[in-house]
């Protein structure tokens, strides 16, 4: 499974290093990521605040899987836009 996780703060730093001990995941990617999440996963340049870019990102990278981190990004209505 090809993850997406969506922010750049310690809470997606964990995020992706569980994600990475799981047998199920393939790859893992982070949009937008910091210097810690890049060294675990491949960063995405998307804006966490533009869920078509997002989408975009995802649908290109082929995801399997999205977790959004910060609240922003859901306000901003990328549940919806993902599940339409």
């Amino acid at each position: 499974m090809k993850v997406l996780v969506v922010g750049s703060g310690g809470r997606e730093h964990a995020l992706l290093w569980k994600l990475l001990g799981s047998p199920d995941v393939e790859a893992v990617l982070c949009a937008p990521g910091n210097a810690g999440t890049r060294a675990l996963a491949q960063s995405v340049d998307a804006s966490p605040s533009d869920p078509s870019e997002l989408l975009a990102c995802a649908r290109e990278q082929r995801v399997d899987l999205t977790i959004v981190g910060p609240e922003q990004p859901l306000a901003n209505g990328i549940v919806d836009l993902f599940t339409a």
